[in-house]
């Protein structure tokens, strides 16, 4: 029998435990709370019907309101930045990791509720719709948030709050102006017809999802052109022009991208605050009848 060469790779075979040790904490508590549902689930289904207005379904409901509560609290924690009874509330992490999983057991509960059916009335069915849609886009935001700084950084050379965003152009653009008050006509010809409207705005592109460099390269290509009709002192100056003409491009990336995110706050959080109130408004109905 050959002998296994040392230089062989000793490659270990992914485990559950190895599974389990590499997951956070946050994720475990997760996994086990999943699996209580499910164990819970079936019991439920053994010994008596599911339904909402049952001692089991009433549960599910009121579990599902904590959780939802106690999402909510991630945003308001979140508005006291810098203040001690931030601090007082634990690690950012931690509530965030809160919101993700208990926003996710949440709609497992609503869904347990109903006994996994479509629910009935119209109250029943907006909290029911709304349940779907503010769990999916907290998914896609979570998928943003991880997904879009990376994007960001593996092909840009700038960094770019988005609040700075029209701060930034307007610099741009002053100095392109400066600069081209000492330029020969041709290369003022060149900035009027090419170069000034894309300076003047931000201009957003959907390519920049899918390239995050969004052909800058090919779109720079066009000043070559120009430069091999120049002297050498006005080589420099279009050099200079197509330096700012390439931060605004990356800056356009900046806007284009980090824009999905604040959209995505308009989808997920208004949304969540009415399926708050009705909650609300459905636990008290419940309740007090």
């Amino acid at each position: 029998m050959p002998e296994k060469s040392p230089f062989t790779p000793n490659k270990k075979k992914p485990t559950l435990r190895r599974f389990w040790r590499a997951i956070s904490r946050e994720a475990r508590l997760f996994l086990i709370a999943l699996a209580g549902c499910g164990l819970m689930f079936s019991v439920n289904a053994v010994v008596s019907d599911i339904q909402p207005q049952s001692l089991w379904g009433i549960s599910y409901g009121t579990a599902a309101a904590v959780l939802m509560v106690g999402a909510a609290l991630f945003s308001i924690r979140r508005r006291f930045a810098g203040s001690a009874l931030r601090r007082r509330w634990g690690a950012a992490q931690t509530w965030l990791q809160f919101h993700l999983y208990g926003g996710t057991l949440f709609l497992v509960l609503v869904f347990m509720h109903t006994g996994l059916q479509l629910p009935h009335g119209r109250l029943a069915w907006w909290m029911w719709g709304l349940s779907i849609w503010v769990t999916v886009s907290g998914a896609a935001g979570v998928v943003l948030q991880k997904w879009l700084p990376r994007l960001l950084s593996s092909g840009l050379a700038l960094e770019v709050v988005y609040e700075r965003i029209p701060e930034l152009i307007a610099e741009i653009n002053e100095k392109a102006a400066a600069l081209i008050q000492t330029c020969t006509e041709p290369v003022r010809d060149f900035y009027r017809e090419q170069i000034a409207l894309a300076l003047a705005a931000p201009q957003p592109r959907w390519i920049y999802y899918l390239d995050i460099t969004g052909g800058i390269q090919a779109r720079v290509k066009k000043f070559e052109y120009v430069r091999r009709l120049l002297p050498a002192e006005e080589q420099e100056k279009l050099h200079e022009l197509e330096s700012y003409y390439r931060a605004k491009l990356e800056i356009d990336a900046h806007f284009t991208l980090q824009r999905a995110l604040r959209w995505w706050l308009y989808l997920h959080v208004p949304a969540s605050l009415v399926l708050l109130v009705l909650v609300a408004l459905h636990v008290f109905a419940v309740w007090y009848y």
